[in-house]
């Protein structure tokens, strides 16, 4: 199929707008990245204005045509890179104006002069460093699911900034070569920049969905009080961390927390849940998988190291909480106790239910040892836990 430059700009403004739409309308049902999906949707409006203005260029009297275009199509790049760093929390505002200003001077220098030149090559190094730019952006994101749209995206943007520099800096010089040459190379542009105005855009679409779906899956496997894990999390994580190898786990309760309920209201009873949470948190680390299954029940595996000094992180916890302070609505001072049944797999096939069945065993005996204590359980041969006392 035979391209002609009318073709492919209408082709390219047409796509540009297009994705334009879509990404701001995409900022109306993910309110959450509204403001980088609004500078991704201005960046293609912007490359489709400057695309369609180039389209005619020639026909504005001297340079003025040319240079007005080029710039526009520059901005619309620079706005692409700036959506994009925006889904980083960085901003390019410097760089985009610096840039914009040097490529504004060397029209002014050397416009009027050699018109052609510069538009065919020196107005390609500013596009081909936004492009580097937003590729570079894409690989060191820390925000960003890093996925197949991801690898797309970093692959389109790289690609498209190599054939810009190419442009600039390879092309000059293979002019002797002849026009067929020049001319297949500029066939390739021309094709690729359809393919850039068509990925591009989807791809950062799907990779902002990803995102979005990967947060509300976060937020269905969360306790929204604490923070923690839920009962969910719980067995999904815990079943992956117990995997192959032993692990111990924690079945935890805080003691008498009805009492703390009926007496101070609900609303001390959570800054007792949330002190907790943050004090098992730093006592047992990252590394473990802890949750909130339950009302005042959390559950724990730790696996590894920890898991080998699991009963000395779960008196650590008990000391740590009970000497720890939480505050009720009226400014009150309260204090609570936790008890904790700890028991460790016997092969590392063991069921992480059975596990926690034994653990749950280990705690009621902790309970009826008066609490505030840690009972140590083990698996039996027939499912059932013998408890061996550790009072703290």
């Amino acid at each position: 199929m035979r391209v002609d430059l009318i073709t492919f700009y209408v082709l390219v403004v047409g796509t540009l707008l297009v994705s334009c739409g879509m990404t701001f309308w995409e900022h109306r049902t993910n309110p959450g990245r509204s403001r980088e999906l609004k500078i991704l949707a201005a960046g293609y409006g912007t490359l489709a204005i400057g695309c369609a203005a180039a389209s005619f260029r020639h026909a504005v009297p001297g340079v003025l045509g040319s240079a007005l275009s080029n710039l526009v199509i520059e901005a619309g790049y620079l706005l692409i890179l700036r959506g994009v760093a925006a889904l980083n929390g960085r901003r390019y505002r410097a760089f985009s104006i610096g840039l914009l200003a040097v490529q504004a001077l060397a029209w002014a220098i050397g416009g009027a002069r050699w018109q052609e030149t510069v538009w065919s090559f020196a107005s390609a190094l500013p596009i081909a460093a936004a492009a580097a730019m937003t590729s570079r952006e894409l690989l060191r994101s820390d925000r960003m699911h890093w996925g197949q749209a991801r690898r797309i995206a970093v692959i389109v943007c790289g690609v498209h900034a190599l054939l810009y520099a190419a442009r600039a800096c390879v092309l000059p010089w293979m002019a002797a070569l002849g026009t067929p040459l020049l001319m297949l190379i500029a066939k390739i542009t021309m094709y690729e920049g359809i393919l850039y105005s068509v990925l591009l855009p989807m791809t950062l679409l799907r990779l902002v969905r990803d995102e979005a779906h990967a947060q509300l899956l976060r937020q269905s496997q969360t306790d929204y009080l604490t923070g923690l894990g839920n009962r969910r999390s719980f067995f999904e994580d815990g079943a992956r961390a117990a995997a192959g190898r032993d692990v111990s786990v924690l079945a935890i309760d805080l003691d008498h927390f009805k009492t703390i309920n009926d007496r101070y209201g609900h609303q001390a009873g959570d800054e007792v849940l949330k002190t907790f949470a943050l004090v098992a948190r730093s006592v047992l680390g990252p590394e473990a998988v802890l949750a909130r299954i339950g009302g005042e029940e959390f559950a724990a595996v730790l696996a590894g190291p920890h898991g080998d000094r699991a009963k000395e992180l779960a008196e650590d916890v008990v000391r740590r909480f009970a000497a720890t302070t939480s505050r009720g609505a009226n400014g009150a001072e309260l204090r609570a106790t936790v008890s904790i049944g700890l028991a460790r797999s016997g092969t590392p096939e063991s069921a992480l239910a059975d596990v926690l069945g034994a653990a749950d065993r280990a705690l009621y005996a902790a309970k009826a040892g008066g609490g505030n204590r840690v009972e140590v359980g083990r698996l039996a041969q027939w499912g059932e836990a013998r408890c061996d006392e550790g009072v703290v």
